[in-house]
């Protein structure tokens, strides 16, 4: 489970802030707390940190509808973003938080911000691989308990020649003479805070640390070859069509065996032949004579765990709903379950034989006098 803070308490916000408010209430977080004002308090940069993260969830309508209805992500992925359960939350390092809060306060950097930038994009992300996206098709029956999907996923993949090194066989690749084999180096910057000593991608090996004199044909020096991975997806219980899943690491591999890209697996639940979904609850339709409906009888309703038996009382009438508690959906980010709807529907045949007319005739004028009159709201 979990252990982060809130993104909300993080910037001293409510859940119905605006977006400009978020941007604002991140602003006055960040600068406090900003490392070249506090150097050497621990402290400080990790608030700096997770109020980035915080930000850059937020600020997204999809990623924050995302926490609001599922929470942090547990580790290692994100529902929503979430392995396994629920959450938007993804793990920001403090180059990553002190590159997107130049970006986003127009301090340098390459202007934008979001996923793509912050993960994908942007001084200090060069390294990482590229971010993926796929669609897992899912029965509602899946979707209503939960279950565990296998997927074949299309990616870059270290290079077997070089072993994801980039190097030719019988050479290695050199330190770079620049950053002395950091893959970043200092620049000084003007921003709000007055000047600001950050660390960006070094310019000549592009973050690797490393350059490559004699590159390996395989991979042609990128240490990566496109092939496949077979992938665990964990698909939790009351998924909806759109609700996606983000697992860390399972994305592109990136270049010179440096850290993977994300890869994020949405849902798409399948129309069922005999229930209809409206949130949590499911509606299934159940036709029966209409003699049934004035003497009362037992029908089995299926529902996802089997079928199960509905009395319905004598004198029932027809679009008479029916509710099975807990036989609908689990709730996604709550405890419980949704309920299923029976809808009882009077069910005339289109053609009768002979004998059976005969005896519906015996039986229609004493049906006559209990009939009422036109008129409104009849079943209230």
């Amino acid at each position: 489970m979990s252990t982060k803070r809130d993104y909300y308490e993080i910037l001293g916000i409510g859940k119905s802030a605006s977006t400009g408010e978020i941007k604002k209430a991140y602003r006055k977080v960040a600068i406090k707390h900003h490392p070249d004002k506090n150097p050497g308090d621990e402290g400080a940069a990790e608030r700096f940190r997770e109020a980035t993260e915080a930000y850059e969830v937020l600020k997204d309508e999809q990623k924050r509808q995302q926490y609001d209805q599922f929470g942090h992500a547990p580790e290692g992925g994100g529902f929503g973003g979430g392995a396994g359960y629920g959450g938007a939350g993804f793990n920001v390092d403090l180059n990553d938080a002190l590159d997107s809060f130049l970006r986003n306060f127009g301090m340098g950097g390459g202007g934008g911000g979001g996923f793509g930038d912050m993960f994908g994009g942007g001084q200090g992300a060069q390294r990482r691989g590229r971010d993926l996206q796929i669609t897992l098709n899912i029965s509602l029956a899946d979707a209503a308990k939960g279950v565990t999907k296998k997927l074949k996923v299309n990616k870059q993949v270290p290079c077997d020649s070089c072993d994801g090194s980039g190097a030719a066989e019988g050479s290695k690749p050199v330190t770079c003479g620049q950053c002395n084999g950091m893959g970043r180096v200092r620049q000084v910057r003007q921003s709000l805070l007055g000047q600001m000593m950050t660390e960006v991608a070094c310019p000549q090996c592009h973050g690797q640390g490393q350059t490559i004199s004699n590159p390996c044909g395989n991979c042609r020096g990128t240490g990566t070859v496109r092939g496949s991975e077979m992938i665990e997806v964990k698909v939790p219980a009351g998924v909806s069509s759109g609700n996606y899943m983000e697992l860390q690491g399972k994305g592109d591999h990136g270049d010179l065996g440096s850290s993977a890209g994300h890869l994020r697996v949405v849902f798409e639940v399948e129309e069922s032949d005999l229930f209809e979904r409206r949130g949590d609850d499911l509606v299934i339709d159940v036709p029966v004579s209409p003699v049934d409906l004035m003497l009362g009888t037992k029908v089995e309703v299926p529902t996802l765990n089997g079928k199960v038996a509905l009395k319905i009382p004598a004198g029932t009438h027809s679009h008479k709903v029916f509710r099975m508690r807990g036989k609908g959906v689990t709730h996604v980010n709550r405890p419980g379950t949704g309920d299923q709807l029976v809808r009882v529907l009077a069910w005339t045949p289109e053609k009768l034989d002979k004998a059976t007319k005969a005896k519906l005739e015996d039986v229609r004028d004493d049906l006559k006098g209990l009939v009422p009159a036109p008129g409104r709201h009849l079943y209230d």
